[in-house]
C-alpha cells in the first residue's frame, strides 16, 4: 500500500507533514510517497533522521497551490503543484490514496477534475466524524456543497451508511435528517423533499432513517449518519468545534482559581486529557471526501505531524474497507 501526500499543503507544511509522514511509515508499515519540492523536502527527512528509500520516496512538484489560490482553477492554473501531481498519480494507479492539508476547495475541485467521481454519484461530500461518546457521528456534507439538491443529500445519506458500517462498525446505521424540528413537514423546501426521498429509501430497505434531527441530538447517540447540506453542515460543525473550545478553556480557568480547585485539578487530570482527546482534531486527523472514485483525505489546514500521521491511518482504513467498492455496488439504490 502506497500513501501520496501532499507535503506542501497546509499551515505547517513541509515540516510536519514530513514528520508526521515519517512517524505513519515506521508505525504502520505502509509505503510513502512525498509529493513537493524535492529540496526542502529531503531537508526535512534529514531533520527527522530518516532517508529516501524504497518506504519513503519523493516526486518533485515545483508550484504551490495557496489559499487565496481560486479554488475552482487552481489545479488546473498550478499543473506542476504538489496536489495536482498527487492527485494525478493517484488517478494513474502510482498510490492508493492522497492526504492533503491544502486548500479544501481546490482539493475537492482537483479531485472532481483529475481523479473524478464514482459513476452514477452527483457531488462528493466532506464526511467528517464527530465525538459522541460511543463509536461517533458522520456528518455529511460539511462545507464541499453549499447548495444542494434533494437528490444530493439521498446520496449523502447512502454514502455515509456504508462509510459508518464499513468504517465505524455500526451494523445498522441510524440515519438523520439535521433539521429545524423532528416533525416530517418541517424545513425548508429542501428538506421537505430530501425527507420524502430518505423515507422512501427507508421503506425498500436500502436505509434506516429514524427521521429528522435536531442540532441539540447531533452527540446525543441517537443517530449515526447526519445528512446535511454543506452550508447548514459547516456551521454546525464549526460551532461545535468553538463550544469545546471555549469550555476547556473555562474548565482550564476554573481549575486554576484556587489551591483547593488545582487540588481537584490534579485528581482528574487523566480523565480530562482521555476527555481532550476525544475533541481533538488532530487524533481524527482528516476528512474523508465520500464519492471520489479513489480515496482522497483531507486534513485540516493547521495540521501537525501528529494530525498528518493520524491522516494516514484514516486513509489505510479508507483502502482496506473498500467503502468505495460498496458504493459502486449499490449505486442502482442511490439514484
Amino acid at each position: 500500500m502506497r500513501i501520496l501526500i501532499d507535503a506542501m499543503g497546509g499551515d505547517n507544511a513541509p515540516e510536519e507533514i514530513v514528520r508526521g509522514a515519517v512517524a505513519a511509515s515506521r508505525e504502520f508499515g505502509v509505503d510513502i510517497t512525498l509529493v513537493g519540492r524535492e529540496g526542502k523536502i529531503l531537508s526535512c527527512l534529514v531533520a527527522e533522521g530518516a532517508k529516501r528509500d524504497s518506504s519513503i520516496s519523493i516526486v518533485n512538484a515545483t508550484e504551490v497551490i495557496e489559499m487565496e489560490d481560486d479554488p475552482s482553477t487552481a489545479t488546473r492554473a498550478k499543473k506542476d503543484s504538489s496536489m495536482t501531481v498527487a492527485l494525478e498519480k493517484l488517478r494513474n494507479g502510482e498510490g492508493d490514496a492522497v492526504v492533503s492539508a491544502g486548500s479544501t476547495g481546490a482539493l475537492l475541485t482537483g479531485a472532481t477534475l483529475i481523479t473524478k467521481r464514482i459513476r452514477g454519484i452527483r457531488r462528493a461530500a466532506l464526511a467528517p466524524v464527530l465525538p459522541n461518546g460511543g463509536k461517533g457521528v458522520l456528518l455529511i456534507d460539511c462545507g464541499a456543497n453549499v447548495e444542494c439538491t434533494p437528490e444530493y443529500l439521498l446520496q449523502f445519506a447512502h454514502m455515509g451508511s456504508f462509510y459508518a458500517k464499513n468504517i465505524m462498525g455500526c451494523e445498522i446505521p441510524k440515519v438523520g435528517l439535521l433539521n429545524v424540528g423532528t416533525e416530517d413537514g418541517k424545513g425548508r423546501d429542501l428538506q421537505t423533499k430530501a425527507h420524502a426521498l430518505i423515507s422512501a429509501a427507508h421503506k425498500n430497505g436500502t436505509l434506516n432513517f429514524i427521521g429528522n434531527v435536531e442540532g441539540k441530538q447531533a452527540l446525543s447517540g441517537d443517530v449515526d449518519v447526519l445528512v446535511a447540506d454543506g452550508f447548514t453542515g459547516n456551521v454546525m460543525l464549526k460551532t461545535i468545534e468553538g463550544t469545546a473550545a471555549f469550555l476547556f478553556n473555562e474548565i482550564k480557568t476554573l481549575f486554576k482559581s484556587n489551591r483547593k480547585t488545582m487540588l481537584a485539578a490534579a485528581m482528574v487530570k487523566d480523565k480530562l486529557s482521555e476527555m481532550k482527546g476525544k475533541l481533538d482534531p488532530s487524533e481524527i486527523g482528516g476528512t474523508a471526501l465520500l464519492g471520489i472514485s479513489k480515496p482522497v483525505i483531507k486534513a485540516h489546514g493547521s495540521s501537525d505531524a501528529r494530525a498528518i500521521r493520524s491522516a494516514v491511518l484514516q486513509a489505510i482504513k479508507f483502502i482496506e474497507a473498500d467503502v468505495i467498492g460498496e458504493i459502486e455496488k449499490n449505486i442502482k439504490d442511490m439514484k
